[in-house]
């Protein structure tokens, strides 16, 4: 039945939303507790722990939205709880992007090796280009928030003046396809940087490995582990967003198959999976990261015997 569909799909997107909070409160905790410990913060500690603030109220306002959406659905079709809803996604996700966009080329930066004059100076000048960064997607933010303005108040007037145009489920699920194409344009960006950082990382790496070769020194020295640990970081954002980019155009697409709750289901699910899973892979690969997850168990168990 529906309400049975209702209840698996409330599960499940709110534990891959509980999953993505906890993974995400315990970088920014880690970050921060080595941040007060030392009295500076690298920039690469500063990119992770403000994705996963970014991630964190992504998540909560996923989580929110899906409580609301089982408990009370009319609720989030009055104008201000839609405006407040959409708004919040839209920034969030922004920066939860825009912020995993500039990790990978901090990670480029440092790790590539190019003797290009443009390549090195940029390398030189890491902290400005990730600013340099942000700063274009605070623009590009603005204007993606006020295109998204425009349709909101553009539906909501046609509603108002035409009586017969009522808050059926038809008529609501246009104007969330609307503005996902509009998200769906400005997310581009940042995924085309990511791609070219990402060819570019594997053209680095079969250049050192062919250098390796020739010098006899084996494959496996350090330059080598270094481009491999940020090619995995690279490509897992890489799987994850192209994931999360098809479902957004297939929530776009006006297909009558989509019309399908299961299909819809799927398509949240696999959203929510996107900044959940991410960040999780994100401790692996980082050393301090790591090595405070394995450290958890061992802390636990001290505690346990201590009481």
């Amino acid at each position: 039945t529906l309400f049975q569909k209702m209840s698996i799909f409330t599960i499940i997107l709110s534990a891959e939303s509980i999953i993505g909070i906890v993974g995400n409160v315990f970088i920014a905790l880690v970050n921060c507790m080595d941040w007060i410990k030392r009295r500076k913060i690298s920039l690469v500690d500063q990119i992770l722990t403000s994705l996963a603030i970014s991630r964190l109220g992504l998540l909560c306002s996923a989580l929110t939205h899906t409580m609301l959406y089982t408990v009370h659905p009319d609720w989030l079709k009055t104008e201000k709880m839609l405006r407040m809803f959409i708004i919040a996604w839209v920034v969030t996700n922004h920066f939860s992007i825009w912020l995993a966009t500039c990790l990978i080329l901090f990670y480029f930066l440092k790790i590539a090796n190019f003797s290009n004059s443009i390549f090195l100076y940029l390398k030189w000048k890491v902290k400005k280009v990730v600013l340099v960064a942000l700063l274009i997607s605070l623009v590009l933010l603005l204007f993606n928030i006020i295109a998204i303005d425009i349709q909101i108040n553009v539906w909501m007037d046609r509603s108002k003046r035409n009586v017969s145009y009522t808050y059926s489920l038809k008529n609501f699920k246009q104007l969330p396809r609307l503005l996902l194409f509009y998200s769906s344009m400005f997310m581009l960006i940042p995924f085309i940087m990511s791609l070219i950082a990402c060819v570019l990382l594997i053209f680095s790496l079969w250049k050192h490995w062919k250098k390796m070769r020739h010098n006899a020194k084996g494959s496996r020295d350090a330059g080598t582990a270094a481009h491999i640990k940020a090619m995995q970081t690279v490509i897992t954002f890489l799987l994850l967003y192209t994931m999360y980019l098809f479902c957004l155009i297939m929530q776009i697409s006006s297909f009558e198959f989509l019309e399908e709750e299961n299909i819809l289901f799927f398509e949240h699910a696999i959203g929510i999976a996107f900044p959940s899973g991410h960040s999780l892979a994100l401790i692996p690969g980082n050393s301090k990261l790591r090595q405070a997850f394995l450290s958890v168990p061992w802390c636990l168990w001290c505690r346990a015997k201590g009481l």
